[in-house]
């Protein structure tokens, strides 16, 4: 205790120091918040690659003070920019008296800027020899300490501003969930699909089985809630004549926190009209390669020490084989919801009064077939129960075209035949409103709209829906769903979002 009060003065002082020498530079007329702008030439790694081209020659960078070594008449720093670090040697001789004066007084975290010749040190690494070094903005906070860095996860993930200033994988991690994403843009497009935006406040918040966050709109005095898919407005471009159409964007499900939910997350659905879910099997599989190829360079993807092969043909079984390869229980040999009951009894599987026999099926899969799910699988042919927006098969009314696209265990991907009968979806909206009446708070309305739209006529289609959250945590051998987002939802602190 006493170490801890003793050093919380030493912090304050430091922090004292910065302000004081903000407030000379500001009575000297060199106040760094008044730089409008610099002019940078180079970035770091630009300037490693290219040292044969570049080196003797002048170049401007920018970037974050991240180490100072002062001796004497010159002194060796390092700057942190968009692609890494790079040293400068900086000498009295080339700044002269008074900037080389300047530049020891800068502080670890300023941002400042380099005009330096490209040259290679006498143990081989590439840096500059400055001419100039400009203080273009001051840090007025002590950034953590350099060997031990931010390894505090709450504190990483509530100031993803440091994190990415002193973890450089993190900053990689985000590279690379952004080419992710322009890589799936990029494949759509030359696929002929059209990238769209739909309402994310909506009267009725359908097309999956979640709770939605409710809020009221003042200026029409109307209840609304946030999206919790993206199905019903996409859907309607459908009948509109838009035959392939996406959209990336967030989604709101009113649920808890844990390694890979998140109350907001991104989700990517498309619609495709004239296929079904066939289609969607085989567009998900050369998606998944492109991408994984593109930003990875590679089609295996290796995740917490286990690889997953994106290069052979992705497995297609049905929800009844898997129950019945991992859990030995045969459901085409169970008819009733009695027999149903008694499986689950004998097998220790928890369900609640209103499950019927397709919902026992499902609770089947998650306890005993998921987890073995570790490779590339399209799990297919849902119950009719689990699946209110998807066509029946015509061999078999029980079961739906649908399936899920498994990977690590993982639920990667949900795609269907889409039910386009305006009958058929009355009914199984009215189903929904009755699990509704007996509690379920994650079962549809009805949405008379959409109806409306599907009684216009809808073409035959298919449709898939894409975590790319789970996506990039699987590429980027991200432990957690927070790891991939750059602001998560964390529990508010003394009173005031931190």
């Amino acid at each position: 205790m006493a170490q801890q009060q003793k050093k919380e003065p030493d912090l304050n002082q430091l922090l004292k120091v910065r302000r004081e020498k903000l407030a000379q530079l500001q009575e000297e007329g060199k106040d760094p918040f008044q730089i409008m702008k610099y002019d940078v030439s180079h970035h770091s790694q630009e300037i490693k690659d290219d040292f044969d081209g570049l080196e003797g020659k002048s170049v401007t960078i920018a970037g974050r003070l991240m180490s100072k070594r002062v001796m004497g008449k010159a002194s060796f720093c390092h700057v942190q920019d968009l692609q890494g670090t790079i040293q400068s040697y900086v000498a009295r001789d080339s700044l002269g008296e008074e900037e080389y004066k300047a530049f020891k007084k800068l502080d670890i975290g300023d941002i400042v800027g380099v005009v330096g010749k490209v040259f290679k040190t006498k143990t081989g690494e590439i840096s500059l020899h400055a001419d100039q070094v400009i203080l273009l903005s001051k840090s007025l906070q002590i950034l953590p300490e350099k060997f031990h860095g931010l390894t505090n996860t709450d504190l990483r993930y509530r100031q993803r501003y440091v994190d990415l200033i002193m973890n450089p994988d993190v900053k990689d991690t985000f590279i690379k969930r952004s080419k992710i994403i322009s890589t799936i843009r990029r494949y759509l497009d030359s696929q002929g699909f059209m990238e769209v935006e739909t309402p994310m406040l909506v009267s009725n918040a359908g097309g999956a089985a979640a709770r939605p966050f409710e809020t009221h709109f003042n200026a029409l005095d109307e209840d609304l809630k946030l999206r919790i898919s993206l199905e019903l407005y996409l859907k309607r471009l459908i009948v509109g004549g838009l035959e392939r159409v996406y959209e990336i964007g967030r989604v709101f499900r009113n649920e808890g926190l844990d390694t890979r939910h998140n109350p907001e997350f991104t989700l990517m659905e498309l619609y495709q009209a004239y296929t079904d879910y066939h289609g969607m099997m085989d567009l998900t599989e050369n998606l998944y390669r492109y991408v994984a190829q593109e930003v990875l360079g590679t089609t295996t993807i290796t995740y917490q020490g286990v690889e997953m092969d994106l290069s052979k043909p992705f497995e297609r079984i049905t929800m009844v084989e898997a129950v019945k390869k991992y859990s030995g229980v045969d459901f085409d040999t169970i008819h009733t919801l009695e027999e149903a009951r008694a499986a689950a009894k004998e097998h220790h599987v928890e369900y609640e009064e209103r499950h019927k026999k397709g919902d026992i099926l499902s609770l089947f899969f998650e306890e005993f077939a998921e987890e073995h799910l570790i490779q590339p699988t399209f799990v297919m042919d849902h119950p009719i129960e689990i699946s209110p927006l998807t066509k029946k098969k015509p061999e078999d009314p029980a079961y739906t075209e649908r399936f899920e696209f498994f990977m690590n265990g993982w639920e990667m991907a949900n795609a269907y035949s889409e039910l386009n009968d305006p009958i058929d979806q009355r009914e199984r909206f009215k189903a929904q409103e009755e699990l509704l009446a007996q509690g379920d708070e994650e079962a549809n309305t009805t949405d008379e709209d959409f109806m409306n739209a599907l009684e216009i006529g809808m073409p035959p289609t298919g449709g898939i829906g894409f975590g790319i959250d789970r996506m990039c945590m699987l590429m980027t051998d991200s432990a957690a769903i927070r790891d991939v987002l750059l602001f998560p939802t964390m529990k508010t602190l003394g009173g005031k979002d931190q």
